[in-house]
């Protein structure tokens, strides 16, 4: 669409200043974004999820490939635990004989199975994360005086947790030094 023009041959003030608008709307946003995406805690967030993919990965492949195999012959299980599976309805094309060598070949088959093994590996996995973390976690905190691992013990009047050098309890007020169980002007 061609654009209007005025009285005095140019474009008339209002698709000017609708344009400006615009113009300033769309740079504000894109300001916006920049300072939001390279604010020091959004950079430290998208390292931090990195470096968290990156090392669940590593310990994925640590249980799967170094710890599990030899538990599998540890074990009388006859393959590797994430093979483990139980029937729960064969296929239409089960032999009764052979049955099914692989999971993968039952569920081709159709068949309904509980991958146990499977579930088995992820647990393994995740507890394996869970205690890596927390001892990355532990080893900074050995390093800096920034405290990731917060100790907590349950309050004597409310039962809710708290941190463990508190003097009050951040839910019922209450003094955590045994101020409550003196006689009053002790």
């Amino acid at each position: 669409m061609p654009p209007r023009l005025g009285p005095n041959g140019y474009e008339s003030d209002d698709d000017n200043d609708l344009l400006d608008q615009g113009r300033r709307q769309a740079r504000r946003l894109l300001d916006g974004f920049i300072d939001f995406a390279f604010q020091g805690n959004v950079l430290e967030i998208a390292f931090g999820l990195i470096l968290a993919s990156m090392f669940t990965a590593v310990i994925t492949s640590l249980v799967s490939d170094i710890l599990l195999p030899p538990l599998s012959v540890l074990l009388p299980l006859n393959k590797n635990l994430e093979e483990k599976f139980a029937i729960l309805r064969p296929g239409p094309n089960r032999d009764d004989e052979a049955g099914y060598n692989t999971l993968k070949q039952a569920q081709e088959d159709g068949a309904v199975v509980m991958a146990y093994g499977f579930f088995l590996n992820r647990l393994v996995n995740f507890v394996g994360v869970g205690f890596s973390l927390y001892g990355l976690a532990s080893l900074y905190q050995c390093f800096s005086k920034d405290p990731i691992i917060k100790r907590t013990v349950k309050c004597k009047y409310c039962r809710k947790r708290i941190n463990e050098k508190s003097t009050r309890c951040v839910n019922c007020t209450s003094w955590q030094d045994g101020r409550e169980d003196r006689p009053f002007g002790r």
